[in-house]
């Protein structure tokens, strides 16, 4: 099975939908840790490879998530391991999206390997919004499901005025 752009737009696609269900689920008191544990196991690779994940706010001894439980505390907060975790997707957020701009297309595919490089953008139900800069290189799995095995993200650079 070869991976297409569209697979890999499907799967980004995926992870902003994951991040507003998160919160849609949050804001009705839903339960919000089944929701986010669907997301990390559906487009991590946590269970089968190894996960490369270094979230937007994290930071000191905890700035990168090496495990499913320590993604699912940047997603929804509330693990003592990880104090300093607020829960990014609890914010809630009313809407994301992302777009590939780091070349051409910002798709690169490679075999069984995918990468991308653009931006996620969050909004928040009082219209706040938020642009991270992210690279994401998805697996192709043995189940021909895509997922994540590295996931960078980071607020972006402001020089000084």
């Amino acid at each position: 099975m070869a991976i297409t752009e569209a697979d890999v737009n499907a799967a980004q696609q995926a992870w902003c939908d994951g991040l507003v269900e998160i919160g849609r689920v949050h804001r009705a008191s839903g339960d919000v840790r089944a929701t986010a544990t669907a997301l990390v196991e559906g487009l991590y690779d946590y269970r089968d490879g190894v996960v490369f994940f270094k979230p937007t706010l994290a930071h000191g001894k905890h700035t990168f998530r090496n495990t499913a439980k320590g993604a699912l505390s940047y997603f929804i907060g509330g693990d003592p391991g990880f104090p300093n975790d607020k829960g990014f997707a609890l914010k809630p957020w009313a809407r994301a999206w992302y777009d590939n701009n780091a070349a051409e297309n910002g798709i690169q595919i490679h075999g069984t390997i995918a990468i991308t490089m653009g931006n996620v953008y969050a909004v928040d139900y009082q219209g706040n919004e938020i642009m991270v800069d992210k690279t994401f290189v998805f697996r192709l799995c043995r189940d021909g499901k895509l997922r994540l095995c590295a996931h960078k993200s980071a607020l972006p650079y402001v020089p000084d005025a």
